[in-house]
């Protein structure tokens, strides 16, 4: 009787969450003006997004559930998947792992989606992906790229899969791009999450690989992502004069972070090395500027995953049509994670997760014929064709532990404190 009522209680509590987070995410969709809409269809397949509009990330993932709609929207336009609609339906993950557990709940056991973009954060990934796979539900996403992704790939089961390459390939570039600068003796900060700890560990091993040293190996310094102070870790990680700083953030706390090393007078020196976690346009802005004027940033160089797949020219120019925007980071790898989904869904002529998971990576490898075009790939699929999705981030050739390799750009804040591309680094 006991047990019984305990399974009642749990039941009840899972019930209240679910409809909290319904209700969160239709307060947080009717106050946020540019938030983007469902796309709804009374049946046919379900694509939700899981990203981060609020938070430490929203800086790059604000605009990410927009390319993920105009996807489905372009989709269904020519014919949808299996014969109709797709519905797109968007949940922000706050970039918390809390918040992204919940909102993943909702998506896969009250919404009943098949697939989900997302999410950004490689901690909220983490906290998700046993939500997905219990539910059987594929998770494709555009940014989570911590390599304990790549390690733990048996127990995802095939419902997990990103595409953007493993942090792996991004520590090795970033090593390599520092070594190059003239760097032999560096150190790190990072936060403390899944993203910071593993490239903090890719980092330090191809560095020293080069002949390089880690400074502060032995006692590495991160952070906590909801602190709010980092007086004390500014002052660990410049304390022994390093040539060279990795510094594995996310915008808004790591802005707070370089700010800080800077008014303690410790920055001075070293060349600052940043990634795509803290890579934002307006970084110059939020870091600030010195008392005579002066961006802060200006000088410090970072590496981010590139686009350059067959798709991402024309990608472009319809995103800037539908929206006047310039293409930003991680937005041509949130429409191929969505591209995957649907063609793998009309591929199985299943709109469910085993469906997609089924062809997913013949979708994406082949063999047959290359199309970067999402629609032309719809529509061979339908004729009984076998495709080779070439995507707008790369060919996103998928590998049996979800991963693909993928570029990186080189960016530099500029001494007007704007943000540019200045080139392109390879992990060897």
């Amino acid at each position: 009787m006991n047990n019984q009522n305990s399974a009642i209680k749990i039941k009840s509590r899972r019930a209240l969450a679910l409809a909290m987070a319904t209700l969160a995410t239709g307060l947080f969709a009717s106050a946020c003006g540019n938030a983007p809409k469902t796309t709804t269809s009374g049946k046919g397949l379900k694509i939700g997004s899981l990203l981060p509009v609020t938070g430490d990330l929203s800086s790059l993932g604000q605009q990410m559930p927009e390319a993920a709609r105009l996807l489905i929207d372009t989709v269904n336009k020519c014919g949808g998947v299996n014969g109709e609609p797709v519905t797109f339906i968007p949940e922000d993950d706050q970039t918390d792992p809390t918040a992204g557990t919940t909102a993943m709940t909702k998506l896969a056991e009250v919404d009943k989606v098949a697939g989900v973009v997302g999410s950004f954060a490689s901690s909220v990934s983490t906290a998700a992906i046993d939500v997905a796979v219990r539910n059987k539900v594929v998770l494709i996403s555009p940014g989570s790229t911590s390599p304990v992704f790549t390690k733990n790939a048996p127990k995802y089961q095939g419902f997990w899969a990103r595409t953007a390459p493993p942090d792996t390939y991004q520590a090795q570039a970033l090593a390599k791009l520092a070594y190059d600068k003239g760097a032999k003796r560096a150190s790190t900060i990072v936060i403390n999450n899944d993203y910071g700890v593993g490239f903090e560990k890719e980092f330090v091993q191809a560095f020293k690989k080069l002949g390089g040293t880690i400074v502060n190996e032995s006692k590495p310094t991160r952070y906590d992502p909801k602190a709010t102070t980092f007086e004390s870790e500014a002052a660990a990680v410049f304390k022994d004069k390093p040539q060279a700083v990795a510094a594995i953030l996310y915008a808004e706390t790591g802005s707070l972070f370089l700010k800080s090393a800077y008014e303690q007078g410790l920055s001075q020196g070293s060349q600052i090395l940043l990634t795509d976690g803290v890579y934002s346009p307006s970084l110059g802005e939020q870091v600030g500027k010195t008392s005579d004027g002066k961006y802060i940033l200006a000088g410090a160089i970072g590496t981010v995953p590139g686009a350059n797949g067959p798709a991402l020219e024309k990608f472009s120019k319809l995103w800037t049509e539908k929206t006047g925007k310039p293409i930003t980071a991680y937005l041509p790898h949130t429409w191929d994670a969505t591209a995957l989904l649907v063609l793998a869904a009309e591929a199985a002529k299943s709109n469910t997760g085993e469906g997609i998971k089924s062809k997913l990576r013949e979708v994406a490898n082949g063999p047959g014929k290359e199309v970067s075009d999402v629609c032309e790939g719809l529509a061979l699929i339908r004729k009984g064709e076998k495709i080779n999705y070439q995507g707008a981030s790369s060919n996103v050739d998928i590998d049996e532990n979800g991963d693909v390799v993928g570029s990186y750009d080189v960016w530099a804040v500029q001494p007007d404190g704007k943000v540019t591309m200045t080139g392109k680094v390879s992990p060897k």
